[in-house]
Formats: structure tokens, C-alpha cells, sequence
């Protein structure tokens, strides 16, 4: 395969055969530890389990079906870009499509609970999330559980439709998972996304946000807590390929223990059509120990000058000693104040989650981490 020279012109296939088996020296695979995936990558993983999907049920305005792989729907949103999310396109018998009806608001969230296989298993899947024609809706896609996992899942969002949705991987400490999440967003549409990875041995997700008409707006936003060992990896293509559209990225990343490593890809690609486009993605890391390691890239592609504004930033750096002595020169103890610091951090993206359960439940997950260390 010919290596790409510009993002837009990355490949795409639903067949497996047609991706090269990654070797490990490939710009989309250089940081991710191959030996980890248990086959995913080169196709020895056979689907040994079930790919478990449980949603909400009574939700006013929202359908949950159950559809074979003939359904005409499933790929609207995109078409798998690697060997891995080929495979999964290739290996699921059942995808689970959940629609917001159009002009429907529903009253509270829709909760999406995906359980992986069981330790020693390997299951394939895919998900698929409608918000049709000025819908609006509150989306929790919750991964939980053990196994080795890969799958497709697309958000699909309609003319003016506000759809926000919160995925959080808080699989147990044996899991593996690599997912593909495509989004299409239609015109004067709004996506808002938060993508909290807390769980798992080793977790690489790649979201790609295509716009399909003009005044199409996607918020981006990412929370994750590597420990010792642990193998976070986030990869995001947002590409403009029409007018007057808009993007915003924020992801933010803690570490700690030794082998803790995580991996954040950010590209984005105005292309010459998508003028009128502004965009900004800002990657921050905080690295609490020796012994952890962060990679971030951030890439910006322009094809046009007519553009309203973009930008790129990324910053790592070590836990702030002099923030950890103010507060304990003011009588906090020193356990709290570094709770506070790391709190302080995230503070930005935790504010953003509208769901009070969900906020709560990973500000506890934050606190536990640290509590993890004897901190």
C-alpha cells in the first residue's frame, strides 16, 4: 500500500484483505504495542464470544432494534480506515441501531451498556446512534467488562439535530479493546462527544468526524487516567470537507506507574471546499510519576486560506510541587491537595458532562486512581 501523503486521501474498505497486516513501523500503528492486541491485527482472533449490548428500554421517542448485516443503514456514517475495524465490519452478525425520533427531546439520557465477552474471549460488534431531524438527545455508551473486543459504532446525526453523546471505557484490568467510531454530521447539525477511558490493559479508539452540509458543529472532548502498565490510545481525524462548518478538540490525559503510557493522534483536514471552516484542538497531559510516558501529536492540514480560524496546541508536563506546597502551606493535607490539583485538571471537561451520575461517578474514579498509590 502506498503511504499517504494527505489525510485526505486515507483508505477505506470493508475488506479485511485489502488493509495490509500492521507491522508496527506504520504511522497509524508505530505506537501501539502489537504483541497486546491478541490477534486483532492480524486476523487469528476467531469471535470466541458474544458482543452483549443493553439498552434503556421505555425511553419516549427513542427506538432500540436489532438488525442483521443487510440493513441498509449501518455504514452511513463512515467506512472503516484499518485492518482491525475491517475485521470487526467483517465479523459481526448483529448490530444493535438506536434511533431519537424526529422532533423528539427525550427527558433524560439514553444508557447504552456494552459488556464485553468474558477473560479468555474475543467478540466482534457494532452499534449504531440516529438522531434524526431536530432531535435532540443525551447518549451514555458504557463499556464494561472483560474480554478482547473490536468494533464499529457511528453517530449519525440530522439536519439540525443535537445529539451528546458520553462513551466511557471502564472495562476490568484484562481487557482489550480497539474500537472505530465514524460520525456524519448533517447540516446546521450539532455533535458534542466526551470519550472517558479509565479501564482496561490496553485501549485504542479512533474517531473520525465527517461533515455532510454546511453549518455542521462538533465538540470533541476527551478525559483519560493511565496506571502502571496500561496502554491508552486515542486517535481523532476531524475533516472539513464542506463549508462553514466547526470543530473544537479538547483532550486531557493523567499518568502514573511505571509503563503507563498514553497515545493521542489529533488530525485535522480542511480540505479546499470546506472554506469558511474554524477549528482549534488542544491535546494537555499530566504525568504524576517517574516512570510514565506520554505521546501527542497534533497535526493541522490546510487546503484553502479562506478559513475563519485554526489552530493546534499540545502540552505535557510533571505533577506542579509548587502547587502540592501551596496548598499544604495552607493546612491541606497532602493526599487532598493532590486531589485537588489533578480535580483542578480535569476540572474543564468534568464541568461539561450533563449527566450528574455519570460526573460523579468519574470524579469517584479519579479519586480512587490516586487513592491507588497511597496518595
Amino acid at each position: 500500500m502506498i503511504p499517504q501523503s494527505s489525510r485526505g486521501e486515507r483508505f477505506t474498505s470493508y475488506e479485511v484483505d485489502a488493509f495490509e497486516v500492521p507491522g508496527g513501523r506504520e504511522e497509524d500503528w508505530r505506537f501501539t504495542p502489537l504483541k497486546r492486541l491478541r490477534g486483532l491485527h492480524d486476523g487469528s482472533a476467531t469471535a470466541t464470544g458474544s458482543f452483549a449490548v443493553a439498552v434503556d428500554s421505555g425511553v419516549e421517542g427513542v427506538t432500540v432494534e436489532t438488525v442483521g448485516r443487510e440493513d441498509e443503514r449501518l455504514g452511513a456514517a463512515g467506512v472503516p480506515a484499518d485492518r482491525v475495524a475491517a475485521q470487526a465490519w467483517s465479523s459481526f452478525t448483529e448490530a444493535t441501531v438506536v434511533t431519537v425520533a424526529a422532533d423528539t427531546r427525550p427527558e433524560g439520557p439514553v444508557h447504552v451498556t456494552v459488556t464485553g465477552p468474558g477473560q479468555g474471549t474475543t467478540a466482534y460488534g457494532h452499534v449504531q446512534v440516529r438522531a434524526e431531524r431536530f432531535a435532540d438527545a443525551v447518549v451514555v455508551l458504557d463499556y464494561r467488562g472483560a474480554g478482547t473486543v473490536a468494533d464499529n459504532v457511528e453517530f449519525v446525526v440530522g439536519e439540525s439535530a443535537r445529539l451528546s453523546v458520553v462513551t466511557v471505557h471502564d472495562w476490568d484490568d484484562d481487557a482489550v479493546h480497539v474500537g472505530a467510531q465514524h460520525s456524519a454530521v448533517g447540516r446546521d447539525a450539532t455533535l458534542r462527544h466526551l470519550s472517558v477511558t479509565l479501564g482496561g490493559d490496553l485501549v485504542r479508539v479512533s474517531s473520525t468526524v465527517n461533515y455532510r452540509e454546511r453549518g455542521g458543529d462538533a465538540e470533541l472532548l476527551g478525559l483519560y487516567f493511565a496506571d502502571a502498565g496500561q496502554h491508552l490510545e486515542h486517535r481523532l481525524l476531524v475533516d472539513h470537507s464542506v463549508p462553514n462548518c466547526r470543530s473544537n478538540v479538547l483532550y486531557k490525559g493523567a499518568l502514573q506507574g511505571e509503563g503507563a503510557h498514553t497515545v493521542w493522534i489529533g488530525d485535522v483536514l480542511i480540505q479546499a471546499a470546506a472554506e469558511g471552516t474554524e477549528t482549534f484542538e488542544l491535546n494537555r497531559n499530566l504525568i504524576l510519576t517517574d516512570g510514565a510516558r506520554a505521546d501527542s501529536v497534533p497535526n493541522l492540514e490546510i487546503e484553502t486560506g479562506e478559513i475563519e480560524g485554526a489552530g493546534h496546541a499540545s502540552a505535557t508536563g510533571r505533577f506542579d510541587d509548587e502547587q502540592l506546597f501551596y496548598l499544604q502551606a495552607r493546612g491541606i493535607p497532602e493526599d487532598v491537595a493532590r486531589r485537588l490539583v489533578v480535580r483542578g485538571f480535569f476540572g474543564e471537561i468534568l464541568q461539561k458532562i450533563t449527566v450528574p451520575e455519570v460526573r460523579e461517578r468519574l470524579e469517584a474514579a479519579i479519586d480512587a486512581e490516586l487513592a491507588a498509590v497511597g496518595a
